[in-house]
């Protein structure tokens, strides 16, 4: 990792509101001066966001759980290649919406890979390239299901329409992360208003900032 700029990443369920706050956040640290590039994954790039169509298309209801994680994986390294790391060595933070922790989730516990198999996968993708924070953004399934029912009913995806207990699962994985890289993912309490979640989180990016610049 770049000791240039900060790679910071957003995690949770469906519905949680990454998107929503990312987009505040964004606002708040470009008032600090401190350039940055918001991004997300599957997708960020051209040749990542073609992948990100396979992945997410509704028809593609056959895809084995091996075939989306090395696809996740697939799109991931273009996304790093092509655009995360030439930010962080330009000293730019890189806001992502989902990262590592998303398949290790989904593919990895709540398709029944195994953690450990997908992480293996992508190590050879992210070539030790991990972010200096991770923020999850817990929200309870049938809170998330219920928003995405209200709000994004034009825009569901084909993981979008697993049922509840694919959605739990998930949310199992994301308590196992939290327990497994304490040092970096730091839970936030999506049932808050945006406001609270992203002066909450704007205050840890900066003290974190702080802190790796003293370094």
């Amino acid at each position: 990792m770049p000791n240039k700029g900060m790679f910071i990443t957003f995690e949770g369920g469906e519905g949680c509101g990454k998107t929503t706050v990312i987009k505040a956040l964004k606002e708040k640290i470009k008032k600090e001066g401190i350039p940055l590039h918001v991004t997300r994954e599957p997708g960020g790039s051209a040749i990542a966001e073609q992948i990100r169509n396979i992945i997410l298309d509704r028809s593609n209801t056959l895809m084995d759980p091996r075939t989306e994680a090395l696809l996740y994986a697939a799109s991931r390294r273009q996304h790093l290649a092509e655009i995360v790391l030439p930010l962080l060595k330009e000293g730019k933070f890189v806001l992502s919406d989902r990262y590592l922790d998303s398949s290790l989730a989904y593919q990895g516990y709540a398709r029944g890979i195994g953690i450990d198999a997908v992480y293996s996968i992508n190590e050879f993708a992210i070539d030790d390239t991990m972010p200096d924070l991770t923020f999850f953004l817990d929200l309870k399934p049938e809170e998330g299901l219920r928003r995405i029912a209200e709000h994004r009913s034009d825009e569901v995806n084909r993981l979008d329409l697993e049922k509840l207990s694919f959605h739990e699962k998930v949310y199992e994985a994301y308590q196992i992360l939290l327990k497994k890289y304490p040092e970096r993912i730091v839970r936030i309490d999506a049932s808050q208003t945006v406001e609270e979640e992203v002066q909450q989180i704007k205050k840890i990016i900066l003290d974190k900032y702080a802190e790796k610049q003293k370094n």
